[in-house]
């Protein structure tokens, strides 16, 4: 600036020096208004949305964290007819015998699950239109889920033909004809009733065909892999089944099986680098969800199964911007779980955590669980907040809302 020009100079350091305070005390208010608002658990730094260079916060999990911000939706005025334990029960969903379809119609019209799950090879519910029963019995649409992969893991082949693995159809198909394939097989699944499929396997691993993973990925190459998971998924889509991604943050490389007891993957930056390569860009599958496994994930979980860690669940939220619907792997039959926990205090725990749906295939418990949730949510050891947060997805990925 000249100094032939001092009155000048004055009266812009006036300006400058009362838009400065203007804009401090703005910061200053700005900042008081997002501290007072945070939805983030206690303790915690709010990570950016969408980043994957902040690595998520490694402490425990709160008793009782706070839920995430509520989705926008339609779903209010369907929630406030709910009972308190009418909301609970949608966050559940229990295995039935799919060889007994009185027993699941008496099931959901007694307790309004959210969902129930098809295990084995009985078929009766899945012919005839048994499930239309089934619907005709909740209030809110109930969702049918089934695994239907492919290869060793598949609930329809006696009735429509077999399948062939992840595995084998990465190495015989282009990613345009699993899609297909895929959706051929998701017009097989809706026409019996199925609203959703525990697939596609987004595991990366080398494992031998009859490994726990083994053929069930879709190959060893996480880019190559990212783009079968995705034209299975876009498939189920294509024919009106909801895709489930499985099971984060990777079980490719984790040693053991979580049917047999906790299981650990490599540490959090290498899973990045692998595992976690489908998961990345997820806006790009539309409307999925993603099934949290029973993972101990060193610089993360800090020895919990994933399923019971909140870390793992903002992993997903914020570092993967992920906003649809969370289910957990099997809560009931699995041994990561049951060695440690009962069954209500499992669901309870992942409900805390983040989880939407807490999963178990064995069935029945329905009574106590909804008890110990009832009683939790009246505590406040279990937010309604979190409640509200994980029956607005449930609702919105059902269509039931609006």
């Amino acid at each position: 600036m000249s100094a032939g020009r001092p009155k000048t100079t004055k009266r812009w350091a006036t300006v400058i020096l009362g838009a400065a305070t203007v804009l401090l005390t703005s910061v200053q208010c700005g900042t008081a208004n997002e501290q007072a608002g945070s939805a983030q658990p206690a303790g915690t730094v709010p990570p950016q949305r969408g980043s994957v260079s902040n690595p998520p916060s490694t402490s425990p999990p709160s008793p009782s964290p706070k839920a995430e911000q509520v989705p926008v939706s339609g779903c209010e005025a369907v929630i406030a007819k709910m009972s308190p334990r009418q909301r609970l029960a949608q966050l559940v969903v229990v295995g039935v015998n799919a060889g007994d379809p009185k027993a699941a119609v008496k099931l959901v019209r007694d307790h309004q699950v959210g969902g129930i799950f098809l295990g084995g090879n009985e078929t009766a519910l899945l012919q005839n239109r048994a499930l239309d029963e089934v619907q005709r019995a909740a209030k809110v649409p109930v969702s049918v889920a089934i695994d239907e992969e492919g290869g060793r893991v598949q609930r329809i082949d006696a009735l429509d033909g077999s399948m062939p693995s992840a595995r084998k159809m990465a190495t015989t198909m282009t990613p345009a004809q699993v899609r297909a394939k895929a959706a051929e097989r998701g017009r097989q699944m809706r026409n019996r009733g199925v609203t959703v499929d525990y697939a596609p396997d987004a595991d990366i691993t080398e494992q031998p065909d009859r490994d726990i993973v083994g053929d069930r990925s879709f190959g060893a190459n996480p880019e190559v892999a990212r783009k079968y998971v995705l034209a299975f998924a876009q498939g189920l889509r294509d024919a009106g089944v909801q895709p489930v991604l499985k099971h984060f943050p990777g079980h490719g490389h984790a040693t053991g099986d979580s049917h047999k007891g906790l299981v650990r993957t490599p540490p959090l930056t290498s899973l990045r680098k692998v595992d976690l390569v489908p998961y990345r860009d997820i806006g790009e599958y539309g409307e999925v969800g993603v099934m949290v496994g029973h993972l101990d994930v060193p610089e993360l979980t800090g020895g919990l199964p994933s399923t019971l860690s909140a870390p793992a669940y903002r992993l997903l939220r914020k570092d993967y911007a992920f906003d649809g619907p969370v289910i957990t792997d099997d809560l009931g039959a699995m041994k990561a779980i049951t060695s440690q926990y009962p069954l209500p205090t499992a669901v309870l725990k992942a409900l805390q955590a983040g989880a939407d749906q807490a999963l178990w295939s064995s069935g029945g418990n329905i009574d106590t669980v909804l008890a110990k949730l009832e009683q939790a949510l009246a505590s406040g050891e279990l937010p309604a907040a979190r409640v509200e947060e994980a029956l607005t997805r449930v609702l919105m990925a059902k269509k039931a809302c609006g």
